[in-house]
């Protein structure tokens, strides 16, 4: 079964949460591609729309958005992008990447908010308590 780290970036407010999702949560990401949106209901933001950025495989190798499909491909690159910083004007060097498309290699995908639900994110993650929990002692 899929298991995958999703970070969730909330644009608004300038935070980014790391959650987990696994088994069938996990399936919802399998199969869409770097720009799709996904029900933000797999992690725990239900009510959230979530649009998929990028992430890496468990090599640490990037989503590319240039790249079709889920396979691994050497691309050459000679501008900075995703997975690329020249360190020269001019520079070009050949660099493994993986494809855009979510499959079960990927471990880790960047998310960003695209619609708020109803309730803050704090409150759906239960965080905004802890922190009132320290404050009061």
């Amino acid at each position: 079964m899929a298991s995958f780290t999703v970070v969730v970036g909330d644009p608004d407010s300038g935070s980014s949460y790391q959650l987990e999702a696994e088994e069938q949560d996990a399936n919802r990401f399998i199969g869409k591609s770097i720009g799709e949106e996904v029900d933000g209901g797999a992690v725990g933001l239900d009510g959230y729309t979530l649009e998929i950025t990028g992430g890496s495989d468990n090599a640490g190798r990037p989503l590319n958005p240039g790249v079709a499909g889920a396979n691994l491909q050497e691309v050459l690159m000679k501008e900075r992008q995703t997975g690329y910083k020249p360190s020269r004007d001019g520079e070009r060097r050949r660099i493994t990447v993986r494809g855009s498309e979510v499959s079960d290699a990927v471990a880790q995908i960047n998310a960003a908010v695209v619609e708020h639900g109803s309730t803050g994110i704090d409150e759906l993650l239960g965080e905004g308590d802890a922190e009132d929990a320290e404050d009061d002692e």
